[in-house]
C-alpha cells in the first residue's frame, strides 16, 4: 500500500463529480430535446460567475472557483452545497417581453420566498416568519413522482397558464405555455397540442411536437407516439433529429421499458437519425441495469461509429462483461477507451477498479488505483471498499487490513459495505477468528449482515464445529428477517459440504427447533437432506415431531423421499419411511404404490410389491399408464409373463391410455417371451398408429421382437427407415434379419444385411450361422461352403450349428459322400457331436434303412452317456418303418413312457405310419384311436 502513495487534501472532502454523461437524463431540458430554450451546463465546474436566463428564471453562480454543478431541472435552477446536499433557487428576472399570465407576478413573489446570501450559501425566508430555512429541489422534479409520473395539479395553476393565451398569441409563447403545461399535467399538455394544432402554430414547430411527444410517452402509448412522428414531419414539415426520439428513449429508460427504448432507437437509425450523447448515455445505462447484453454491444458499436464519446457507455459495458464473468472482455473495453482518448470519470475508475478486483488481480488494480489519485480524483469509501474487496477475494487479508485502517487517516469512516468486505475476505481465507471479530464490529456499528456474510459465516463455523456461534448467527439471521427455510438451506449446505450433517439438528434443536416443526417446507428441507445423508433417524423424528397438517404436501414429501432412497439403493430405508406413512385404505396415493411396487421389485420381494397392487386396484383410484407400466415390469421380473400378459390386456381395454415407449418396449418383450405372434403383430401397428416417436432402441426393438411376426416387406420397410433416419442396427438385429430374410429365401437381401454387419463390425459367430443355415436349407452348396471358408477366415472355428447344418443339406440332398467328408472334418476338429447332430445321422441313415448304421449311432451316443431325446425317438421309429420293423418301433415307443418321455403327435404319426407301411393296420388304428384318448389331435402320417 505504501507504494500506491495515496494522499488525502487537508481541507474539506471533494464532493462527489458529476459530468454530463455519467447522468445524461438529469441536466434536464436539453438532454430530452429543448435544448434552444435552457442553456445546457456542459462542465460542471464554474469558473467565476455567470447567468443563465429562461423566460423569467435566472440563476446567479456564487463566485466559487471549485463549485459543483449547477443546472436547471424542472423550471428549478438546482446546485450542490459544500455537503453534497442538492439545493435550489428561484431567481427573480424580468422577462425580455411581455407575457400575460393572469396576475403577471414574478417567479419569486408567487412561491412566497425571499432570497437571502449566508455563508457563501443561498438561503430563503419564508416571508412573513424569522427563520432562515435551506430549500431543497425536489428530487423527482416538479409535478412528479419518483416514478415519472404526473402529480395532483391543481386547475387555478392550468387556469394561470393558459389565462394569456389566445390565437393571436405568438409560436413562443404557446411554446412557453406549453412547456408549463407538460410539467403540470401531460393532459392538458396534449390537448393544449391539439389546440395549437387546430390554430396553425406547429408548422417547423419541432419544439412543440418535441414537449408533446414526451407527454405521449409518459402514457406510453408508443402508437401515438409513431404516428406523431411521421406527422411532425409530413404535415407540419418539421426535420427528426435526436431531440424526437431523446424524449422516447428516456421515458423507456426511467421506467426499465429496454424493448421499447431498442425500438426507438433501430427506428431512429432507419430514419438515418444521427444519434448524440444523450441518446447513448441514455440507453446504455438502461441496459447496464436491465443487463441486456446484446443491446448494449450495438448500441455501443454504433456510438463509436458515430464518433460519440461517452464515457458512461464504456462503463456500462465494463459493467456488464464483468457482472457476466467476462473479464477479458472488460479489459478489451477498457483498452478500447484509452485508445480512443476518452477521459474517465470518477464512476469509470471505480468501475475499472471493481473489473481487477473481482478477478483478484490486485497488481492492476493498484495501478488502476494511482492513476486515479495522479489524476486528482480523492478517494471515497466505495473506491477502498472495492479494494477491499480484492484483497479478501485473492486471499490478501494483511493488506485488506491496511486498507481498512487507512480509511480512519483519509478521514473516512468505514461503510456497512466495508465491514461485509472484510468479513467475506477473512472468511474466505478461512482465518475463522478475525472473521468472527469484523461480523461483531458489523453489528456493533449498527450495521446489518447480508446473506453472503450469513453463508460465509455459517460455511466458516462449519469448518470449525463451532456450534454455540453457529446458534447466535441463527438467531441473527432470524432476526434480520430471514424465513425459516431459507435459515435451514444455510445450514444443510454448510454443514453438509463439510460432512457434520449430525450436528445440524442438535443445533436448530437449540434455537428454535418449534419453529422449524411448524414450517412445513422448513421440515421438508431438513428430512431431504437427513435421508441424502444416510440419517435416516433423524428423518423419521422430524416426520414423527411435525406441526403442521397438510395431506398434499405430506404426500408428496413422503414420495420425494422414498424416490431418494430407491436412487441411492437404499431399498430397506424407503421401506421404513413407507411403514411411517400415514395411509388411506380407501384412497392410497397411486405415486407412492407404484414406487413401492418397484422399490420391492427390485428387492425381489415380489409378494409385497402383488400386494400393493391389490390393494390399489381394490381402492377408487384408477390406474394411469405409469401404474400398468410399473405393475408390467414387476410380473416380468418375477417371470410371471402369463400374469403380465393379463396385466396388459386389461389395459389395452381402457382406450383412453396410450402406452408410451417404454411401456410398449416391455410389451413387445414380453410378447415375444410368450411366443405371442399376433399380439407382436397387433403391438407393432399400435406402435406405428400412435406415432410414437422410434429411437435406435425402439427400432432395435421392433426388429427383434415383431421380426417374424410381420410380413417381410413391412420388415424391410421398417428396417430401410432405421438406416435413413441415421440409427445403428445391433448385432442382434441384424441377425434376426438373416434369419427371416434366409427363410424367405431372399439370399440377396440377407447378403445385403451381412455385408453391412461385417463393414460395421457386427458379425458375430451366429451371423455366420444364420446365413449358412440359410443357404444349406435352400440346398445352396457352394454359397454354404463359400460362407464356411469366410467364417475361418475371420478367425471364427467352425461351429458345431455351421457342421450340423452341412450335414443335414447333404444329407437330405443324397450326396453322401460330402456328409461323410463333413463327419470326418469333425472328427479331426474335435468338435463334439451334439444332440442334433446324432439326430441327423440317425434321420440320414433310417431314411435309407439303413438300421445297421442306425445301430451305431445309437450305440455311439450311449457310450458317450448322452441319452436319445424326443426327436431321436421320433427319428428312430420312422427309421425302423422304413426298414420293415414295426415291433422294435412299438418296442421304443414303450422304451419312451419307462424313461418319462411324452410322445407328441408326429411320434403317434410316425408309429402309426410305420404300422401301415408294415401292413398291421389292425395295430394303427388302436394306437390312432389311443392317440385321441390321450388327447393328442391332428393324426396323420408323416413321410
Amino acid at each position: 500500500m505504501a507504494s500506491l502513495r495515496i494522499q488525502s487534501p487537508a481541507g474539506p472532502r471533494e464532493l462527489r463529480r458529476r459530468s454530463l454523461a455519467s447522468n445524461p437524463v438529469h441536466v434536464g431540458l436539453d438532454l430530452v430535446g429543448f435544448s434552444s430554450w435552457v442553456l445546457p451546463m456542459g462542465d460542471h465546474r464554474c469558473a467565476g460567475s455567470g447567468v443563465v436566463t429562461s423566460h423569467g428564471v435566472g440563476y446567479v453562480g456564487a463566485g466559487r472557483k471549485s463549485c459543483p454543478g449547477a443546472f436547471l431541472k424542472n423550471g428549478v435552477v438546482c446546485s450542490f452545497d459544500d455537503s453534497g446536499v442538492r439545493v435550489s433557487t428561484l431567481c427573480s428576472s424580468l422577462p425580455s417581453e411581455a407575457v400575460s399570465f393572469g396576475s403577471k407576478m414574478s417567479l419569486v413573489n408567487s412561491m412566497g420566498f425571499a432570497q437571502k446570501k449566508k455563508g457563501g450559501k443561498l438561503w430563503w425566508r419564508v416571508q412573513g416568519g424569522k427563520k432562515l430555512v435551506r430549500h431543497r429541489a425536489p428530487k423527482h422534479g416538479l409535478g412528479k413522482d419518483r416514478h415519472g409520473h404526473k402529480s395532483a395539479v391543481k386547475d387555478d395553476d392550468i387556469d394561470a397558464v393558459l389565462s394569456g393565451i389566445s390565437k393571436e398569441s405568438s409560436i413562443e409563447e404557446c411554446n412557453s405555455a406549453l412547456i408549463r403545461l407538460e410539467k403540470l399535467s401531460g393532459e392538458k399538455a396534449l390537448n393544449f397540442f391539439d389546440w395549437m394544432k387546430v390554430n396553425g402554430k406547429l408548422k417547423g414547430n419541432a419544439h412543440a411536437y418535441h414537449l408533446a411527444l414526451q407527454a405521449i410517452a409518459w402514457k406510453e402509448d408508443w402508437k401515438m407516439a409513431e404516428l406523431l412522428l411521421r406527422e411532425m414531419v409530413a404535415d407540419s414539415g418539421c426535420t427528426l433529429d435526436a431531440r424526437a426520439f431523446n424524449g422516447l428513449i428516456y421515458v423507456c429508460a426511467k421506467r426499465r421499458l429496454d424493448a421499447w427504448a431498442t425500438k426507438w432507437f433501430h427506428m431512429m437509425l432507419e430514419r438515418e437519425v444521427q444519434p448524440n450523447l444523450s441518446t447513448v448515455g441514455m440507453l446504455m445505462v438502461l441496459y447496464q441495469k436491465t443487463g441486456k447484453l446484446f443491446e448494449a454491444e450495438f448500441t455501443f458499436e454504433k456510438m463509436r461509429n458515430c464518433n460519440i464519446k461517452c464515457v458512461n457507455a464504456y462503463s456500462a459495458m465494463i459493467t456488464l462483461y464483468a457482472r457476466l464473468g467476462l473479464f477479458a472482455k472488460s479489459e478489451d473495453i477498457i483498452n478500447l477507451m484509452n485508445s480512443d482518448g476518452v477521459v474517465p470519470n470518477m464512476e469509470n475508475w471505480l468501475v475499472r477498479l471493481n473489473v481487477y478486483c473481482q478477478q483478484g488481480n490486485m497488481e492492476e488494480a493498484e495501478l488502476v488505483l494511482q492513476s486515479m489519485v495522479d489524476k486528482g480524483f480523492t478517494l471515497n469509501v466505495v473506491a477502498y471498499n472495492t479494494l477491499i474487496t480484492g484483497y479478501g477475494k485473492s486471499s490478501d487479508t494483511q493488506k485488506a487490513n491496511k486498507v481498512f485502517d487507512s480509511l480512519g487517516s483519509a478521514g473516512l469512516a468505514p461503510d456497512e459495505t466495508t465491514y461485509r468486505s472484510m468479513v467475506e475476505g477473512f472468511g474466505r481465507a478461512n482465518i475463522y477468528e478475525e472473521a468472527i471479530l469484523y461480523y461483531r464490529k458489523l453489528k456493533g456499528a449498527g450495521f446489518r449482515p447480508n446473506a453472503s456474510n450469513f453463508y460465509t459465516m455459517i460455511n466458516l463455523l462449519a469448518r470449525h464445529d463451532d456450534n454455540e456461534t453457529a446458534a447466535e448467527i441463527l438467531e441473527d439471521m432470524r432476526a434480520a428477517g430471514c424465513q425459516c427455510s431459507s435459515i435451514v438451506t444455510f445450514l444443510v449446505r454448510a454443514y453438509g459440504a463439510v460432512g457434520r450433517m449430525h450436528k445440524v439438528l442438535p443445533i436448530l434443536q437449540a434455537c428454535f427447533n418449534k419453529k422449524i416443526l411448524l414450517d412445513a417446507t422448513s421440515c421438508s428441507i431438513l428430512v431431504t437432506s437427513f435421508v441424502q445423508n444416510s440419517l435416516l433417524e433423524e428423518a423419521l423424528y422430524i416426520l414423527r415431531e411435525k406441526k403442521w397438517k397438510d395431506s398434499a404436501f405430506e404426500d408428496n414429501l413422503y414420495h420425494i423421499l422414498i424416490c431418494s432412497c430407491k436412487e441411492g439403493g437404499s431399498y430397506n430405508d424407503a421401506v421404513r419411511i413407507y411403514n411411517q406413512m400415514p395411509k388411506s385404505e380407501t384412497h392410497p396415493n397411486p405415486r407412492i404404490s407404484c414406487t413401492m411396487i418397484d422399490v420391492f421389485s427390485l428387492m425381489e420381494r415380489f409378494a409385497d410389491a402383488e400386494t400393493i397392487y391389490l390393494e390399489l386396484k381394490a381402492s377408487a383410484s384408477v390406474l394411469d399408464m405409469i401404474a400398468y407400466s410399473v405393475i408390467v415390469r414387476m410380473y416380468i421380473k418375477a417371470r410371471q409373463l402369463e400374469d403380465a400378459c393379463s396385466i396388459l390386456a386389461e389395459m389395452e381395454k381402457q382406450k383412453e391410455i396410450i402406452p408410451d415407449k417404454y411401456l410398449f418396449l416391455d410389451m413387445l418383450r414380453t410378447y415375444q417371451k410368450c411366443g405371442l405372434l399376433e399380439k407382436l403383430a397387433d403391438t407393432y401397428y399400435w406402435i406405428r398408429k400412435s406415432q410414437v416417436e422410434c429411437d435406435e432402441a425402439m427400432y432395435n426393438c421392433i426388429i427383434n421382437c415383431c421380426g417374424r411376426a410381420i410380413p417381410v416387406d413391412e420388415l424391410s420397410r421398417i428396417f430401410d427407415e432405421m438406416i435413413q433416419q441415421g440409427h445403428l442396427a445391433n448385432t442382434v438385429t441384424l441377425n434376426v434379419l438373416l434369419d427371416v430374410y434366409g427363410k424367405a429365401g431372399l439370399f440377396n437381401r440377407a447378403e445385403k444385411v451381412f455385408i453391412m454387419a461385417r463393414k460395421q463390425g457386427l458379425a458375430d459367430i451366429i451371423s455366420y450361422n444364420t446365413i449358412i443355415a440359410a443357404y444349406a436349407k435352400g440346398s445352396n452348396f457352394l454359397s454354404m461352403n463359400y460362407f464356411v471358408q469366410m467364417m475361418q477366415d475371420a478367425g471364427f472355428p467352425v461351429s458345431p450349428e455351421a457342421y450340423n447344418c452341412m450335414l443335414d443339406a447333404y444329407g437330405k440332398a443324397g450326396r453322401l459322400e460330402e456328409f461323410a467328408s463333413v463327419l470326418q472334418k469333425m472328427k479331426r476338429a474335435k468338435c463334439k457331436f451334439d444332440h442334433y447332430t446324432y439326430n441327423i445321422m440317425i434321420n440320414i441313415y433310417g431314411r435309407r434303412g439303413w438300421i445297421e448304421d442306425v445301430s451305431n449311432v445309437l450305440a455311439e451316443l450311449k457310450d458317450r452317456g448322452v441319452e436319445p431325446d424326443l426327436y431321436s425317438y421320433n427319428t428312430l421309429i420312422k427309421a425302423y418303418g422304413i426298414a420293415g420293423m414295426p415291433e422294435d418301433a412299438v418296442k421304443l415307443m414303450q422304451e419312451m413312457r419307462i424313461k418319462g418321455i411324452s410322445p407328441d403327435r408326429v411320434t403317434y404319426a410316425n408309429l402309426i405310419a410305420a404300422l401301415q407301411r408294415n401292413e398291421n393296420f389292425l395295430e394303427a388304428v388302436k394306437w390312432s384311436l389311443w392317440m385321441k384318448q390321450t388327447g393328442v389331435v391332428g393324426c396323420g402320417a408323416r413321410a
